[in-house]
């Protein structure tokens, strides 16, 4: 893998993950839709709305493999989601089969299973059940990573991101927390493992606080450094303790999973 394409490389965690994967590669492709003027050595940068199909797949040429962060990161109007996240996902898998890239980064998400109760422990076979439209349309993304595989054989990584920041600053995010160099290793992990086949992980650090397992992927070799048990204390003096019967707390979403619909005025 000598020429990586990173999309969404102008967001909070493309930004990241730029720092992060320096040297990592001979040439990483940055794509976003706001243009980026500095870049490291070794950086390119190509300007791209992944709702255009012909600008997607020329974006694609050339590349060994793919980390797909771009899209709409937040609960929005459905209009606005199709365009970055449905159309853009289509639009990324497709042009990856066009121009034959076998192997991709998916950035799914944790609110695609927002609506299991943190009582439950999730591994690979939980069902989705998605607390907000941007969860359903990552959902629609693993679909289509999944019939990708079974009929073209490109590979994914479905890399379902709890809370990807430099520290968790509340209680959900002590059990949801994936530090910036666990994310790192394992999108290298992913490229270098022989087989990938399409594999669905929960993207969290090792925390104490858990509800998720990714015991089913262990083939990938990938063992996270980082736990949220450095930053509890202060999380927990900082951070309120709710009442128990707050509806925030039945959900593993939290608030995406109680606001309500993003569409009502």
């Amino acid at each position: 893998m000598k020429r990586i394409l990173l999309t969404g490389a102008a967001g909070t965690l493309g930004s990241a993950m730029r720092k992060a994967l320096v040297g990592w590669v001979d040439e990483l492709v940055l794509s976003d839709i706001v243009p980026i003027t500095e870049l490291n050595k070794g950086e390119s940068f190509v300007k791209c709305d992944l709702g255009d199909f012909a600008s997607v797949v020329a974006l694609v040429k050339g590349c060994d493999g793919i980390i797909h962060l771009g899209g709409v990161s937040v609960e929005g109007s459905f209009e606005n989601i199709m365009n970055g996240n449905l159309k853009g996902g289509y639009h990324i898998y497709e042009a990856a089969r066009q121009q034959s890239v076998k192997r991709i980064v998916f950035a799914s998400s944790n609110h695609l299973t927002g609506f299991h109760s943190r009582e439950e422990r999730l591994d690979d076979k939980s069902p989705m059940r998605p607390d907000s439209l941007y969860g359903v349309s990552k959902g629609f993304g693993e679909l289509v990573a999944q019939y990708y595989f079974d009929k073209f054989g490109i590979e994914s990584a479905l890399i379902r991101i709890g809370s990807c920041l430099p520290k968790p600053v509340n209680r959900r995010m002590l059990a949801t927390w994936l530090s910036e160099r666990d994310l790192a290793n394992l999108i290298k992990r992913v490229f270098v493992v022989n087989r990938l086949g399409c594999t669905m992980m929960y993207g969290a650090s090792n925390n104490p606080w858990s509800w998720w397992d990714n015991s089913h992927a262990n083939f990938i070799g990938w063992q996270p450094q980082d736990s949220s048990a450095e930053f509890e204390e202060e999380v927990l003096r900082n951070d309120p303790l709710l009442r128990s019967d707050d509806p925030v707390l039945l959900y593993q979403g939290g608030v995406f999973a109680t606001a309500g619909h993003f569409e009502d005025k």
